[in-house]
């Protein structure tokens, strides 16, 4: 995986959101492909910006309505306003960032800790500079969060995606772990003590509580000094089960 978007519906197009440090090379890289399409790729930086809010009673006291269905989106008085899949309690805001510094209770998705507290907690995954190119997509648990098709046409990587998938078991998978105190970081490379391995996709430390998602193996390894020294960490559960529904 190069990089992981989230796609918002939006009056002026489709609103693509990742990491901005992914920005300029996920650009260069999707305008490849646009071959005789009519489509136009660009940065929307500096006309729309994203934020997020916790909670219905967050969008009521925002004077915002709340989307009908779980996929369900709405544009009010100039601000876009979508669920979360998989954790339906929080909304993505999209709009300009002055109709956005209006709204109370904002949070700036793209980096606020609480908000990616939030995606920790739910299982969502995310990919950065440090991790882009090191995970398959079910690696991310993305086949259990339906955020993959395995049915559409043709596209870069799949029969590799197809492979894993359907003939291979898969090895790796993304866990939610509490960790001890320490200097966390994501791609940080990972040997828990009870001999599995892996690396850190997300990491936040919440008053001196380190919570964080890791792609480990499934079954302990032998010793990879690569890895640093054993982590006597807590694995957390997901709100979703690590088993495919299909």
């Amino acid at each position: 995986m190069l990089a992981l978007i989230y796609l918002l519906p939006h009056s002026s197009g489709v609103a693509a959101i990742l990491p901005r440090e992914l920005l300029l090379p996920t650009l260069e890289r999707m305008r490849k492909f646009i071959l005789r399409a009519k489509v136009q790729i660009e940065d929307a930086g500096e006309s729309l910006s994203v934020a997020g809010v916790h909670g219905e009673q967050g969008l009521r006291s925002a004077g915002l309505p709340t989307p009908a269905d779980a996929n369900g989106y709405l544009e009010h008085n100039g601000i876009g306003v979508a669920r979360v899949n998989h954790d339906g309690n929080r909304f993505w805001l999209i709009g300009a960032a002055s109709k956005l510094a209006e709204v109370p209770g904002a949070a700036d998705a793209a980096s606020s800790d609480e908000w990616r507290l939030a995606d920790i907690r739910a299982g969502l995954p995310q990919v950065y500079a440090a991790t882009s190119e090191a995970f398959v997509a079910q690696m991310l648990n993305l086949d259990l969060l339906d955020g993959i098709s395995f049915t559409k046409g043709c596209y870069t990587g799949q029969e590799i995606i197809a492979r894993t998938q359907h003939l291979g078991r898969i090895k790796r998978r993304l866990f939610r772990l509490l960790l001890p105190a320490g200097n966390w970081t994501v791609g940080q490379a990972l040997h828990l003590s009870d001999g599995r391995q892996g690396r850190l996709t997300e990491v936040i430390d919440s008053g001196g509580r380190v919570e964080a998602l890791a792609v480990l193996s499934i079954d302990p390894a032998g010793s990879d000094l690569s890895a640093g020294p054993a982590v006597a960490a807590t694995e957390l559960p997901l709100p979703y089960p690590h088993t495919p529904p299909f």
